[in-house]
Parts: C-alpha cells; sequence; structure tokens
C-alpha cells in the first residue's frame, strides 16, 4: 500500500508504538501563563526526543527554530478558536470559530492540523454550529492532504463527575472519529480503554491540569498508555517544572519505551 502525505505523518508521528506531543498553544486562550512567557525561549528547549509541538497559528513563525533542527518534532497548529477553554474569561456558550485557514497555516509550516470540538453546550443550534465549523475545517484540510487531530473537550470539565466525564468523553470521542479525525486528543478517563478501543484513530490522552510531583505525571501517562493511548498530549505538565527538557525525556522513556515511571524519576534525577 502507498501511504499518502497525511498517512506518513501519522505514521511519523506514533513511529513504532506511541507519540508525545508537547502542547504550548495556551497563550491562545490564557494569554502569559508561568514558564511561557517568553514562548520563543520556551520552545528552544524542548527536548528532541518529543515527536510534535502543538502551538497557536500566530506563534509558528515566532518559535520557528525548534523546527529547523535536524531531528525536529512536527508543527500541529490549532485551526478553531472555542471559548469553551477561557476559564478566566466567563464565557459560557462554548462557541467554536475558524481561527486559521488551513492554507495560511500551511504556508506558516504547519505538519498536522488539530480541530476542537464541544457538544452539550446547551443549544442544539450551536452545537451543530460547532459541528459545521469541525467539519468544513477537517475536510478543507485533507483536501490539501493535511492530517487532523481532533480534540474533543466537554463543557464545564472541571465540573464534571468522573462517569460524566468518561460518558460526555466516550460519546465525543466517536463522533470526532466519525467526522474524519485521523486522531484524537481527549481527557483520560477512569475507563479509557473503552474510549481507545470504540476509535478506529489513534486516541492520545492528555496532562490536563498541572499535577503536585513529576513522579504523578509520569504514572498518568503510564495509565494512559497502558488503556491503549496512541501517545500523550503534556502540556503545563510538562513545561512548568525545574528541568522541562529532563521531564520530557523521562516522559519519552515512559511512553514510548515501557519505563516505569519511579526508574524514569530515578534515572533523569527528578524531583
Amino acid at each position: 500500500m502507498v501511504l499518502d502525505g497525511r498517512e506518513l505523518r501519522l505514521q511519523r508521528l506514533v513511529g513504532d508504538g506511541r507519540g508525545v506531543i508537547i502542547a504550548v498553544d495556551h497563550g491562545l486562550f490564557d494569554g502569559p501563563i508561568p514558564a511561557m512567557e517568553d514562548l520563543p525561549a520556551t520552545v528552544d528547549k524542548i527536548n528532541p526526543c518529543v515527536d510534535a509541538v502543538l502551538m497557536a497559528p500566530g506563534m509558528l513563525r515566532h518559535c520557528h527554530g525548534v523546527f529547523a533542527r535536524p531531528k525536529h518534532p512536527l508543527a500541529i497548529v490549532r485551526l478553531n478558536w472555542n471559548t469553551v477553554y477561557c476559564f478566566g474569561l466567563g464565557y459560557k456558550e462554548a462557541r467554536s470559530v475558524t481561527a486559521f485557514g488551513p492554507e495560511d497555516a500551511l504556508r506558516e509550516g504547519m505538519d498536522i492540523a488539530l480541530v476542537s470540538l464541544t457538544l452539550e453546550t446547551g443549544s442544539e443550534q450551536r452545537d451543530a454550529q460547532n459541528v459545521e465549523v469541525f467539519a468544513k475545517l477537517t475536510n478543507d484540510c485533507h483536501r490539501l492532504g493535511i492530517q487532523v487531530i481532533g480534540e474533543y473537550f466537554p463543557t464545564e470539565s472541571d465540573k464534571l463527575t468522573a462517569d460524566e466525564m468518561h460518558e460526555k468523553v466516550l460519546l465525543g470521542s466517536r463522533i470526532v472519529a466519525e467526522l474524519g479525525a485521523d486522531a484524537i486528543k481527549t481527557f483520560f478517563t477512569h475507563e479509557f480503554s473503552a474510549v481507545t478501543g470504540s476509535c478506529p484513530v489513534p486516541v492520545f490522552g492528555l496532562g490536563a491540569d498541572k499535577l503536585p510531583t513529576q513522579r504523578e505525571a509520569l504514572e498518568l501517562a503510564a495509565r494512559e498508555v497502558a488503556d491503549g493511548a496512541g501517545g500523550v498530549v503534556f502540556g503545563r505538565n510538562a513545561i512548568q517544572v525545574p528541568s522541562p527538557f529532563k521531564f520530557q525525556a523521562a516522559l519519552c522513556d515512559v511512553v514510548k519505551q515501557g519505563m516505569e515511571p519511579g526508574d524514569a524519576v530515578h534515572e533523569y534525577e527528578l524531583e
């Protein structure tokens, strides 16, 4: 079988097993958060073992150095903007809009697109509009040979019980896959194997909120891959640490090589 461009990028992202993505797109919704105030400096310190970096479209040109290395990560670019992420602004509607067209992002150097979807916003019309944004961006990307990671992000994620989170992620992830995503990024749940088992594409587990210790973050990554994840997407947990370079090396060993989290903490002398 001859692989097209989209399939080749997916193959490179997950390699022979699982991939590690570092997310630094937080400024798109939160502004300059700690350890990401100077984003070009932050990105320049990302470990070369990482497979991809998730960024906002307008920052790609400012952080081009990391993508010019001989062994460089893939550039994943978020194409839509959704009020569901703007916790500090108090939005309630979880409304999605196109922020950057695929052609423009491709011109800037995008390798893979990320498009998010939120449902159960409280309005059937708004849900349908969010699906319309997701479907159009995904189809436009595919016409250009660009692979799409579909992100499912539930409303009021910080207020959900474990059971509610699982049911929403299970439903939303399958919908994202059915709408044509080549991979999925979403929350880890207590029955994550049901999520990964119900989708025909790789599912990447989030790092989500900053955890108290680096060991706990590595343990989360280990649980995600044990439940069938195609990899992980870590942001704060991989950046807001004393030595991001060392932690990311440990994360790659846990995710890609199956190293025990405790052994990784010892090997890389993590705090």
